[in-house]
């Protein structure tokens, strides 16, 4: 008898010993399934930059706050721009979000959430530059930044530009004195010259343009459920705050 009850023990105890491993699994794929993973290029403020080694921005809390509203946590991972809508399109990430221009080439590889801002491309130049309008481009060492509307725009209007993995290489260079003058979004253009004021934009704007997340085609569920948080953080005044905050660190 007391060897029958050993059995019915032990094999009671490798019953719940087979539940509890078969929970933690059921609780680690319920955990993997609510992290949303974003992938950015850390070198564009206001919008993704690094502070005290932690990416930040307008896009970081804008996705952060959807995300949450919607069930997932964030990890981020930085890489350069023109890998990002490929990450997206092989699964490996889950949305992009670096101050993305929503254009028709793109929209071939992606799904766009709805716009949260209206962007410009701006010409950069030094203080006393004789470089007064986009027509006085014509023959000038020109920097962008690689497969950015910057880049489309200047080399289908203007010429061949010389083209940087980052806008933070490109302004380097052209405070170097090694570029006439350079193309980038109008935002990050501010922040550059906050700390270059060797450096001004020039008034007149290349283009407008609207930025917005990407995400997957195989991916329609999110990309619907992105919208409405998207939407509501438009309504409840969310979003304005958001953009608020960087703008007080002017």
């Amino acid at each position: 008898m007391k060897e029958k009850t050993s059995k019915v023990k032990m094999f009671a105890n490798c019953a719940f010993a087979a539940i509890a491993i078969c929970a933690m699994a059921f609780a680690g794929c319920a955990k993997e399934e609510k992290v949303l993973h974003m992938v950015t290029e850390a070198t564009f403020p206001p919008y993704e930059f690094r502070e005290g080694g932690k990416i930040v921005g307008i896009d970081v809390d804008i996705v952060t706050e959807a995300a949450r509203r919607i069930g997932y946590e964030v990890e981020i991972q930085d890489m350069s721009f023109n890998s990002v809508i490929a990450a997206v399109q092989t699964g490996k990430a889950d949305i992009a979000a670096s101050g993305i221009t929503v254009t028709e080439e793109r929209k071939k590889q992606v799904n766009f959430t709805i716009p949260y801002v209206t962007a410009k491309q701006v010409i950069l130049v030094p203080v006393d530059s004789p470089i007064q309008s986009a027509e006085d481009l014509k023959g000038k060492r020109i920097g962008v930044q690689q497969s950015t509307t910057g880049d489309i725009y200047v080399t289908e209007n203007i010429g061949d530009p010389e083209r940087f993995e980052n806008s933070a290489i490109l302004v380097a260079t052209l405070v170097a004195g090694k570029l006439d003058a350079g193309v980038l979004d109008g935002d990050p253009a501010k922040e550059y010259v906050k700390t270059n004021p060797q450096l001004h934009i020039l008034k007149e704007a290349l283009t407008f343009e609207d930025y917005a997340f990407a995400i997957s085609k195989k991916n329609p569920e999110l990309l619907d459920k992105f919208n409405k948080a998207m939407q509501e953080m438009t309504d409840d005044g969310t979003m304005a705050a958001i953009f608020a905050k960087y703008s007080d660190k002017e």
